[in-house]
């Protein structure tokens, strides 16, 4: 079997080439990519049946990102030990409502109540590298996790962004503690990453979360006036966020749109009537969503033109500035005020980045070669396009289209262990038959370095067919089409 899928290879081999040499011209450097960034204080709820209107599912534009920041998410013993092992409500209600959307869960990371996601459509994922995740604590000294910042930053087609979602101090008075635990979570949080170590190194930050900031000075009764008569602007001046802004330099290298919507705490729960307890507390925007755009590099005399002053990091920003330009434009900030499962309303906000891409082609080229089923052994083509870190921990997965994660594989081969042949053009990649889902379906394959924590290459989607042994032994029965995990190795082979 193993010398037929070799001579099987040699016009596949140069299919491959073929389409090595074209991939470059298939796509553009200059592209367009929509953002869609979402904070909500869920108030350790548990999710609702349908995230649809949070989402813009139904909109005729779909999202490229989506980035979802979560706070307060329930974290008690039992539930944060099960959600340590396992996906939490959560995170496995976005993943079945984006899978099938084509959109894959590429990060997330989780400090007790903090919670941050980010999904990608499939066809950007080859180009999203170098991922690192983090967090910090500033709740009770630092020790208690209930407060803080967790952040994924990546490279978006060779441009360093960085999403950071916080829940900072609570309360009226604590508007320069805020500050100050803003400060202390962008100073501490580094990366290993030479070209952007910290947070404002990256081309572009995006900061949310429940920052707490409030609304000073104004009474009850005027608050909610300006909110019924939709006057906002009137609260504008003393929103504690816009205050700081003027007195505190790392606040104002970031952006945010109008407040053109009404403040979206605290309501009563399953309802758009703001506190009616015994607080009352004032409404405030809580709930916000910011962007920096790191400032373009200058020469210290417009006249000297030739970069002298600047040290070498300063030029090489100088260099991607003019030659990979990036321009962000807020197309919308709002609220979505129909979800009443916690005292926060959640905030939208939708971007468009338009940006020179520093590459086109993924780092490896794969796919099947031949037919694939539980019935015969079967082979992985891959080429490298591009120099990359590859390691003895490189594998390539077998999924079903709408996988979830990089996790979701049906099985997986490692690269190094299972390679049986090796030019300059393709390598080969053996996978057993007992490792093969029984009852076929569409998949595609991955691959995954280790070095780089990130899929570098995707295959064309391919129909993996039933298994025709598995057939005759009546083990596949009504379901024979539908795709599951179950493989050879798991139920007929054994």
């Amino acid at each position: 079997m193993m010398e037929e899928n070799e001579e099987q290879s040699h016009g596949q081999q140069a299919d491959l080439s073929l389409k090595k040499g074209n991939y470059e011209e298939e796509e553009e450097e200059e592209g367009s990519f929509r953002l869609h960034v979402v904070t909500w204080n869920v108030a350790t709820a548990d999710p609702p049946d349908d995230v649809t209107s949070l989402l813009h599912l139904n909109s005729p534009k779909s999202p490229d990102v989506y980035v979802i920041g979560l706070q307060e998410v329930y974290a008690g013993p039992l539930r944060f030990v099960s959600d340590t092992v396992f996906d939490d409500r959560w995170s496995r209600l976005f993943m079945s409502t984006l899978a099938p959307r084509k959109y894959i869960k590429v990060s997330s990371i989780r400090l007790q109540g903090l919670l941050l996601l980010l999904f990608s459509k499939l066809d950007h994922v080859p180009f999203i590298r170098d991922i690192q995740a983090t967090y910090t604590r500033t709740g009770m000294f630092g020790y208690w996790g209930n407060k803080g910042g967790v952040s994924i930053r990546l490279s978006f087609y060779g441009h360093t962004l960085c999403f950071l979602n916080c829940h900072l101090a609570a309360h009226m008075k604590y508007a320069s503690e805020r500050v100050d635990e803003f400060e202390y979570i962008m100073d501490t949080q580094t990366f290993e990453c030479k070209k952007a170590p910290t947070i404002v190194d990256h081309r572009l930050v995006f900061w949310f979360g429940d920052l707490n900031f409030r609304i000073e000075d104004h009474g009850m009764h005027f608050v909610r006036s300006c909110i019924n008569d939709q006057k906002y602007n009137l609260l504008w001046s003393k929103d504690q966020l816009t205050i700081m802004k003027k007195k505190e330099q790392i606040l104002q290298e970031f952006d945010e749109g109008p407040l053109d919507f009404q403040p979206t705490y605290k309501f009563d729960l399953n309802s758009d009537t703001y506190d009616s307890s015994g607080k009352k507390r004032k409404p405030a925007w809580t709930d916000r969503i910011l962007w920096r755009l790191r400032p373009k590099a200058s020469l210290p005399d417009e006249q000297d033109g030739n970069g002298a002053g600047l040290d070498v990091k300063q030029l090489k920003q100088l260099e991607e500035d003019e030659e990979y330009p990036l321009k962000i434009r807020q197309d919308s900030y709002t609220s979505i005020m129909e979800y009443g499962i916690s005292d926060h309303k959640p905030v939208v906000s939708i971007f468009t980045l338009e940006l020179r891409k520093m590459y086109t082609t993924p780092l490896v080229r794969l796919q099947p070669e031949g037919d694939w089923s539980a019935d015969i052994d079967s082979m992985v083509l891959y080429s490298p396009l591009q120099p990359f870190p590859s390691s003895t921990w490189d594998w390539i997965g077998l999924y079903k289209v709408g996988f979830t994660s990089v996790s979701d594989y049906i099985t997986y081969t490692w690269v190094k262990d299972d390679e049986v042949a090796f030019n300059e053009e393709v390598i080969q990649v053996y996978v057993g038959k007992e490792e093969i889902p029984v009852r076929g379906g569409e998949c595609v394959l991955c691959y995954y370095s280790s070095t780089l924590q990130c899929i570098i290459g995707i295959s064309e989607p391919f129909k993996v067919h039933e298994s025709k042994v598995a057939i005759e032994e009546g083990f596949v029965h009504e379901q024979i089409n539908g795709l599951d995990k179950t493989t050879a190795s798991e139920a007929l082979w054994n």
